[in-house]
Order: structure tokens, then sequence, then C-alpha cells
């Protein structure tokens, strides 16, 4: 039977049909509701002490929540176009996202159950996905996605690496560090793959002149010249030479994306936003080279934000939008809703980057940008909430 057949078999839940169903609407709540409470607890709104402090949980869950379950959702729905095989639906998709739920509960609360079952419960999710992505990739022969399951088991050690920091002197500095690291470098692998595919495809369907941009000599040294900035980041983040590495780094990813040609695609922001966020992604990693060359010139914190907020939040999104329409049989195009949601998470991200530099209080800044950029979220969970939770529309 192949896999289409045993697809068409299935009877369960819609929201757990597919991996981006659940993983996508958990991910944009806690990318939703995360920043207003730190924004609003930061200002003394109201008091929120979670167990390892304000802006260690904010941190966290932005990256080992929101970014991880987004990963999981794109990871569980693309596996069966790479390998051919069945996706993982029904029982153990359930499983798999009570898992990561279970780890955004245990982080709250880790002074009741203590640290060390905190750190079982939050680290299993994504050991586990990796083991269920290296079994789908070996199983297909799959063999050119082995650097995406290398990099989900580098993001579930940056978890437990977290978590040791923190039982050892109270900061996971490192660990989060580590998780920005290989997010970014799955968003230039990703990104590098989804952004010129789809540009191509959509040219060719609308003006019959798509461009010719393999993969190429470019492609490999910016993605082995990012690696080497990360680890300079991590390993020697006082090193001027890091910083050297980082610019470099990002100079050759904004000449990756012009081989992409994204001027021209301005007519369909479903396509368009896959080239901000990319663009975003280059931006952070120059920034983070300068805040280590030039701190009093760059925050580190701006860049750092940069990456989550712009890259981060604008890919995640870019591909949270085009995944559910297509998947849930809607057509590939951006309503006004959709722009409204791409136009919330760049400004809000902007906002962010540059909080420091408004001619208002800190706070109030850092308050509006959250409140900005976390309606782009809340606005995909209401208005794709009901693609995800709903069977796949029919012509």
């Amino acid at each position: 039977m192949s896999s289409a057949e045993q697809m068409r078999q299935y009877k369960g839940p819609a929201f757990f049909s597919f991996g981006f169903r659940p993983f996508f609407l958990g991910g944009a709540l806690i990318a939703a509701i995360t920043p207003l409470i730190t924004a609003a607890a930061y200002s003394g709104l109201f008091t929120f002490n979670p167990p390892n402090g304000l802006i260690a949980w904010h941190a966290h869950e932005m990256i080992y929540g929101y970014v991880a379950a987004v990963i999981a959702g794109f990871i569980l729905t693309a596996v069966p176009n790479w390998t051919g095989r069945l996706p993982i639906n029904g029982l153990r998709l359930a499983a798999l996202a009570g898992l990561w739920l279970a780890g955004r509960a245990a982080i709250l609360s880790a002074d009741l159950i203590g640290a060390p079952l905190a750190m079982v419960i939050d680290c299993g999710f994504l050991i586990v996905l990796d083991l269920l992505l290296w079994r789908e990739v070996i199983t297909g022969k799959n063999w050119r996605n082995i650097p995406i399951c290398i990099l989900i088991g580098l993001l579930g050690l940056g978890n437990i690496l977290w978590h040791v920091g923190l039982a050892r002197d109270g900061a996971g500095t490192f660990g989060l560090h580590w998780g920005l690291g290989v997010i970014a470098v799955l968003l230039a692998l990703i990104g590098g793959r989804v952004t010129p595919s789809f540009t191509r495809n959509w040219l060719a369907k609308t003006s019959g002149a798509p461009f010719d941009a393999p993969f190429a000599a470019i492609d490999k040294v910016a993605l082995g010249v990012l690696v080497a900035g990360v680890l300079a980041w991590l390993f020697a983040p006082g090193a001027a030479l890091s910083g050297a590495i980082l610019i470099a780094a990002g100079a050759l990813h904004y000449i990756r994306l012009l081989r992409w040609r994204g001027w021209r695609t301005i007519a369909e922001p479903l396509v368009v936003i896959l080239h901000l966020g990319y663009f975003w992604l280059a931006t952070a990693i120059v920034l983070l080279g300068l805040s280590l060359l030039a701190p009093s010139l760059i925050a580190q914190s701006a860049a750092l934000h940069a990456l989550t907020a712009g890259a981060a939040g604008v890919m995640t999104l870019a591909v949270m939008t085009r995944a559910t329409r297509g998947h849930a049989g809607y057509a590939l195009e951006a309503d006004r809703l959709t722009i409204a949601i791409y136009a919330l998470v760049n400004i809000g991200a902007g906002l962010r980057v540059a909080a420091s530099l408004l001619p208002v209080s800190y706070n109030i800044a850092m308050g509006f940008a959250a409140l900005v950029w976390s309606s782009a979220f809340a606005v995909f969970a209401v208005v794709y909430g009901r693609y995800l939770v709903q069977p796949r529309r029919q012509p």
C-alpha cells in the first residue's frame, strides 16, 4: 500500500493528521503569549517569577519552545516528501505534541517537580524528534537530509546545555547561544532551499521566465563561513577574528540572497516574505559580528533579536502560512490578513532591534515592540487556526 493510500485511510482527528497542524498552532501560541508576559512583568505591570527567572524563561521558551515547535512541524510535514514514507500521525503525533507541551509545563513547575525531572521532560522532545527523523531518513535512504538530522540533534544538545548551565551556576547563556547558532545555520540551510525553489516555481508559473541559480560554490562557502562564525562566537566571543568571520558570513549571505532575485516576486507576498526573512538572517549575522567588534556601537541584544524576532520570526511565519495554505487545500496566495501578519512581524522585529534608539523609555519601546510582534502570531493563530484543526478543504 502506498503512502498516499495509507493517508487516505487515516480516520483520526484532522489535527493529528500532519505534523504542521499541532506544532504550528502550539508554536504560534507560545510566540503570541510569551513576549507579552515578559514585557508586562519586566515593566512591573504584574508579578511573574518563573523558577529560572523571567529573562531565562523568556529566552528558553522562544528558542526551545516556539522555534523548536515550528521546526518540528516543518520537518514532520516535509519528511514524507523527502523519503516517500508515511507521515507520522495519529497517536504517535499526539504523543509527540504532548511531550512538547509537557516540556512547557515542566519549565514552569521546575521548583515543584525538581530540576532534574524538568530537564528530562523538557529535553526529551527534541531527542525523540531527532530519533524519529534519523529513522525516516535512514529507512528512506534520503542521505541528502542527514545534515538536518545532525542540526536537530545539536539543537537538542543546546537545550541540555541550558539545563546543565542552570544547575551549575544559575545561568544557561551558553546553551541559549548554542541554540541560536544552530537556528541560524538551520535557517540558512532550509531557507536556502525553499526560497529559491518557491521563487523559481512562482516565476515559471507567472512570467514563464524562471532564473537559473543552482546550489553552487557560493552557497557552500556561505554556509561554511557561517558555521565557522558561529563556532568562533561560541568559543571565542572576545576575539576580533570572531566578529570578522561573522561579518564576512553575513556579506556572503547577502550575495546568496541577491542570486535569488527576490525583487521579481514583489507581486506575491507569500514568496517575497521568504526573501525578507533571509535578509533578516544576513543582517543579524552582520550585526552579531559588529557587536563583537564594536559593542559600544551595536549591542549584542539587538543583534540577537535581529536573529530571533527578525530572521526566525519572519521565516517561520513565511513557512507556516505557506505550508498551512498548501496542505489545508487553499490557494498559495496571500490574502489581506496574511499580508497583515507579515507587516506586523517585520515592524515588531524592527522596533525590538531599535528599542534602545527610540525616543521613548526602553520599557515602553520593548513593550510596544512585543505587542506588535506577538500580534502577528496571534492573528496567525486566529486566522490559520481554523485551517489547522479542520480537515483538508476539498476542491
